[in-house]
């Protein structure tokens, strides 16, 4: 529906929570036509309005329980270039809506399936979340500090990393196969596959012996002084990535440590200059610091709350996060950008049947929708005002 470089592209999402809708939404955002079906009992809701992941999609409402709900979801699944669906295993089949009934009627069809352990294996059948699916790959273990317990990395590393954003990596590659060849596929997005692909540079380390499997002991898990979080006098954090020596270099000399670059080198002092840094940063409140590393190669940030991000001035900028409204209200731009595609804001969240008649009317025209309304087959969103 939008511009860029999805636009033309249509795609069709059949259900699931999480991962499935955000990849979605990442395929919105690049310009697709994205239609979400919903259910009839949620429209007119009191949370229809606030959509999660609808941003730029469209929405149609359909009884999925009956023959003429599967029949018109079959025929918008024949006009649509990609489907998404994020049922468990074995669902969309009961429902008719699986792969083969889909390719009987358009074989050039693109079938994303978004599952947590993917659709075979021991443990496909079983219920999951996002920190099981990391658990399982050693994700989950390496994050966190030594000594204490893994810490969780909200729902980044699986559900969307691992998830999401490789069943969007599939479904453009299986596209473009599609467009040369004519033929689909399914594609089989797990996030437990993804979330061991995310893990590849790890585990390449511990094959090298650059990485030992204990938290809290490596370069990038909080186990050398300058690849950290430190608090400030107010109670806040900046982040510390000073990695290389030169923009080390840099840290110590704007962070007024004297001899710190020598102290580098000796792993036996590391406690005493990790205590050193922290006092540092404690004698100063955290927007000193901003000004101080601000702009400079020491790769020093400030730790911002999710409310704080939409002001910094980069972010700003960029525009890449937006307060809608009040700074409680945000929302990210789409990523990445694209040159040809300046960015555009897009449609908001559509509420559930809010455009069930014109979805129909543009992908399937000789629907009877009046008829379909009337026997509670589909519903349409008709406003507050009922």
């Amino acid at each position: 529906m939008g511009d860029g470089p999805l636009a033309g592209v249509r795609v069709l999402e059949l259900g699931g929570i999480g991962p499935g809708p955000f990849a979605a939404l990442q395929l919105a955002g690049m310009g697709a036509d994205v239609v979400q079906l919903d259910r009839l009992d949620d429209v007119g809701g009191p949370d229809a309005a606030a959509a999660l992941m609808g941003r730029g999609k469209r929405s149609v409402a359909v009884d999925l329980r009956t023959a003429d709900g599967v029949r018109l979801v079959l025929g918008l699944a024949a006009q649509a270039d990609i489907v998404v669906e994020g049922f468990r295993p074995g669902t969309a089949e009961r429902l008719g809506l699986g792969p083969s009934e889909c390719h009987a009627r358009n074989p050039a069809l693109v079938y994303g399936r978004m599952t947590g352990w993917g659709q075979h294996g021991p443990l496909a059948s079983s219920a999951g979340h996002d920190i099981n699916y990391i658990s399982l790959t050693g994700a989950l273990h390496a994050i966190g500090r030594g000594g204490q317990p893994p810490s969780v990395p909200l729902c980044l590393v699986g559900d969307l990393g691992g998830g999401a954003m490789f069943l969007v990596a599939g479904v453009l590659a299986a596209l473009h196969e599609a467009g040369q060849t004519g033929c689909g596929q399914v594609v089989d997005a797990a996030i437990v596959d993804g979330a061991a692909a995310l893990m590849q540079p790890i585990y390449e380390m511990v094959a090298d012996g650059q990485w030992r499997d204990e938290r809290g002991t490596n370069l990038l898990d909080s186990g050398r002084p300058w690849y950290d979080v430190y608090e400030t006098r107010d109670g806040r954090y900046v982040s510390v990535g000073a990695i290389e020596d030169k923009f080390y270099a840099v840290f110590t000399e704007l962070l007024g440590l004297t001899g710190a670059v020598a102290d580098r080198g000796d792993p036996a002092g590391w406690p005493a200059l990790r205590e050193r840094i922290a006092q540092r940063f404690a004698e100063r409140d955290r927007a000193h610091w901003e000004a101080v590393f601000g702009g400079t190669d020491a790769c020093v940030a400030p730790v911002l709350s999710i409310g704080e991000a939409a002001s910094h001035p980069h972010l700003v900028a960029r525009q890449t996060v937006v307060a809608d409204g009040s700074p409680a209200n945000l929302s990210a731009a789409a990523a990445p950008r694209f040159g040809a595609h300046p960015p555009a804001a897009g449609r908001g969240a559509p509420r559930p049947g809010e455009q069930t008649r014109e979805v129909l009317d543009s992908w399937l025209p000789d629907t009877p929708i009046e008829a379909l309304l009337d026997r509670g087959v589909i519903s349409q969103w008709r406003g507050p005002a009922g």
